[in-house]
């Protein structure tokens, strides 16, 4: 989005990159395919997301000897799984990029970020963001949920550019949804809904978890908290969806400070907002924007090293990223209650607390 619209429902093709005309010696595969260690320091995968080595066309590919291709990756060293929700992976996971000179995330650095996409024949676009809070089940924005049969959640999504990724991303249907009885889809009171799936996502792997939920009513912890999605990197219609999952560091915005700023635009003097939201941003060039609806809004949690729970959902704004206009998020504390309440009327147990 921004603009009061709802910030959702962008087309983008979700392509997979492939390579014509190689040399005969040399192949461009994905890089932990290769035995040639070129690319490997001191056992740490480096990647510069902003250069194509060897003449292949993505910077996940290395152009290989035809001797040294390999059908299995290459040994790893062993990963710390993190037991719990909540675990950014601040350096990513399997490999580490450079060149993130936009916002772009880690690979698996927000493992709980899901991309919720339409799919038309064979075709997907992009609809809305959201987040894993049990391996069958997604926190989104209600004005995200149309037409179930045909969403798609995929989890595990990066590059929606390429599949060459080590750590493959996971797509499953969705069975059923639950949308907050009170939502108003005029101005978005109440902008929360859940998303079954028809089976549970795996977790095996570091690149997919859960977000962990705050308290009923619990206020967040911190000042400074990170969104993240896919959606467009300004407003209006030179705006461009993005490949890359981004992540935006935004400050928390107090309810009745933000309520003076709306009404310092064109909502106007007597706007009121609604006590299902709450607010972030109002730094220049830093925001959800079109295309982010539904993802999350996390905040460290004190004490906890590298751990975070969700405590908004993007909902709308008023265009994208301008000075003193912060953003609105549905408050995830108001309808933890509510979140427990429809999870076990499904039987699925929230094991996704702190």
């Amino acid at each position: 989005m921004r603009s009061f619209n709802i910030l959702c429902c962008i087309s983008f093709a979700f392509l997979t990159s492939h390579v014509d005309g190689q040399a005969d010696d040399c192949e461009c595969v994905p890089f932990y395919l290769c035995k040639n260690g070129t690319i490997n320091t001191d056992g740490e995968n480096i990647i510069d997301i902003r250069i194509n080595t060897n003449d292949c066309p993505n910077y996940l590919e290395f152009c290989c000897s035809t001797k040294e291709i390999t059908e299995k990756p290459k040994p790893k060293s062993p990963l710390i799984t993190k037991s719990g929700c909540g675990y950014r992976n601040r350096n990513g996971v399997q490999y580490q990029i450079t060149g993130d000179t936009n916002n772009e995330a880690q690979f698996g650095e927000f493992p709980w970020t899901l991309a919720i996409l339409g799919k038309d024949d064979d075709t997907f676009s992009l609809n809305c963001g959201g987040s894993l809070i049990h391996p069958q089940v997604v926190l989104t924005a209600a004005h995200c949920v149309h037409s179930i049969e045909k969403i798609v959640v995929r989890a595990g999504e990066w590059d929606s550019k390429t599949i060459q990724e080590p750590l493959k991303h996971q797509d499953v249907k969705v069975s059923s949804a639950a949308v907050h009885p009170q939502f108003n889809n005029k101005n978005l009171k109440n902008d929360i809904a859940l998303l079954f799936l028809e089976s549970p996502v795996s977790l095996e792997e570091n690149h997919i978890s859960l977000a962990c939920l705050p308290k009923q009513n619990k206020a967040p912890s911190s000042s400074r908290c990170y969104v993240n999605g896919w959606g467009k990197n300004h407003f209006g219609k030179d705006g461009v969806i993005q490949n890359i999952l981004k992540k935006i560091e935004l400050p928390i915005v107090a309810h009745e400070q933000c309520e003076n700023d709306f009404r310092k635009t064109r909502l106007g003097k007597h706007f009121i907002l609604n006590e299902s939201f709450m607010c972030a941003g109002g730094e220049e060039g830093k925001d959800a924007c079109t295309g982010d609806g539904g993802g999350p809004l996390v905040c460290p949690i004190e004490g906890e090293k590298d751990r975070y729970e969700q405590v908004g959902i993007v909902s709308w704004g008023i265009g994208c990223g301008e000075e003193g206009v912060p953003g609105a998020y549905t408050d995830v504390a108001r309808f933890r209650n509510w979140i427990r309440k429809q999870m076990l009327k499904k039987n699925f147990t929230n094991a996704n607390n702190k």
